[in-house]
């Protein structure tokens, strides 16, 4: 056999050679453009809370007793007094309230069912008059819708109507305040134990930040606001009942129930419309025996609403064009995202919000678009401000992605 020349020999190891570098380079662009390339991350660079600058606010609580106060959706204001439970009177009838709204819900043009008032409870109305307690008369076989019901109890504080309310509910008494206190563990109201669907036994106890608590949830049942707010109505053998709470409408007092017993002393829990820079606010609060009668409970809670309608400011965030994220893209690219506006809350010293920034930053970004959310919330309340990009950010060209390591 005759051996290949040099010249022959040299070709074929450059054939060989060339066709290895092509398969490396093949392989490498292949690869290149295969490989799956990092989604862009969204980072936020503002802190993840702020807190309103300044002291925060004393406001004049009373000289004894409890109190708590919040401005609904912002959270509370303060506290006083310290949390041991104590007798609330006929404040416990707005779980009385609350329990049988929950369990027959009422639009506000219903009437409801029909409760009948049975003989025995009839018949005790004379003894339960002589005792001094606070009732509406009824008669044997009387029969009463359940928003009639729900004004007997909430205006004029009728104990017997708590009672028959109770009884039409859950069957009797004892059931009835089962479901109040279990209503009352699941609301996180954790100082508090009723033992009667009134209020008059010493032994129902509470704090002002528990009734806070489930006032501002009562609220948020149409019907039980709009009949705490009733100055009077008309029942059908009693007549025209007045509310007992004679402070409605006065510093924008809209509810909600006042109580008072020897035990307890002078209580009320609160609510009223205050106006701070155009915008529209609710205080809820609550006074527990600042004093014997109901007087001095009117009194403090009269001081409580005026000091909070000076607190509440609009107080400025963030500026329009802050940066308070950074798109983060693959191979270095990045851009940032800024509000088109200022970014107000309202607020007192102290208070704090959570500050959040979400988006979708896949694919290519525009300059100026939009594509976040800077959210700040306090409580209940929630402050959203569209996010645009500062600048361009492109996903990788196919020469990028082969020459990018």
């Amino acid at each position: 056999m005759v051996a290949p020349r040099p010249a022959r020999r040299r070709e074929l190891w450059l054939s060989v050679a060339a066709a290895a570098v092509v398969l490396t380079v093949g392989g490498f662009v292949t690869f290149g453009l295969a490989r799956s390339v990092p989604a862009p991350q969204l980072v936020q660079t503002v802190p993840q809370t702020y807190a309103i600058p300044g002291a925060a606010p004393v406001l004049p609580w009373p000289k004894a007793g409890q109190a708590a106060v919040e401005i609904d959706g912002l959270g509370r204001v303060g506290a006083f007094g310290g949390s041991r439970p104590v007798p609330i009177a006929s404040v416990a009838k707005v779980m009385t309230a609350y329990v049988i709204l929950r369990d027959h819900p009422l639009r506000l043009d219903e009437d409801g069912p029909t409760l009948t008032v049975s003989a025995e409870e009839a018949a005790a109305y004379p003894s339960q008059l002589a005792s001094g307690e606070s009732l509406v008369r009824v008669v044997a076989g009387e029969a009463l819708t359940e928003r009639q019901a729900l004004v007997a109890l909430l205006l004029p504080s009728a104990n017997n109507i708590a009672h028959i309310l109770a009884r039409w509910d859950a069957g009797d008494d004892a059931a009835f305040v089962t479901k109040m206190n279990q209503a009352a563990a699941q609301l996180g109201m954790a100082n508090t134990h009723y033992t009667d669907p009134s209020g008059l036994d010493a032994a129902t106890v509470s704090t002002a930040a528990d009734q806070v608590l489930l006032g501002r949830l009562a609220l948020q049942m149409p019907v039980f606001a709009q009949i705490v707010a009733m100055p009077q109505a008309a029942l059908p053998v009693v007549g025209q009942v007045s509310n007992v709470n004679t402070q409605l409408y006065q510093d924008g007092i809209i509810g909600i129930k006042t109580g008072s017993t020897d035990e307890a002393g002078g209580c009320l829990l609160f609510a009223a419309e205050i106006s701070a820079e155009g915008h529209r606010f609710k205080v809820i609060g609550a006074v527990l025996a600042p004093g014997p009668n109901m007087t001095d409970a009117f009194e403090a809670s009269r001081r409580l609403i005026q000091a909070s309608s000076g607190l509440l400011h609009q107080y400025r965030v963030v500026g329009a064009g802050d940066v308070v994220a950074t798109v983060r893209g693959p191979m270095g690219r990045s851009t940032t995202l800024v509000p088109g506006g200022d970014v107000n809350v309202f607020g007192w010293p102290g208070l704090t919000y959570r500050v959040e920034t979400s988006g979708d930053v896949r694919g290519r970004i525009a300059a100026g678009a939009g594509v976040g959310t800077l959210k700040l919330t306090a409580s209940g309340t929630a402050v959203t401000a569209a996010l645009h990009a500062t600048h361009t950010l492109k996903p990788p060209s196919r020469w990028e992605r082969i020459t990018h390591p």
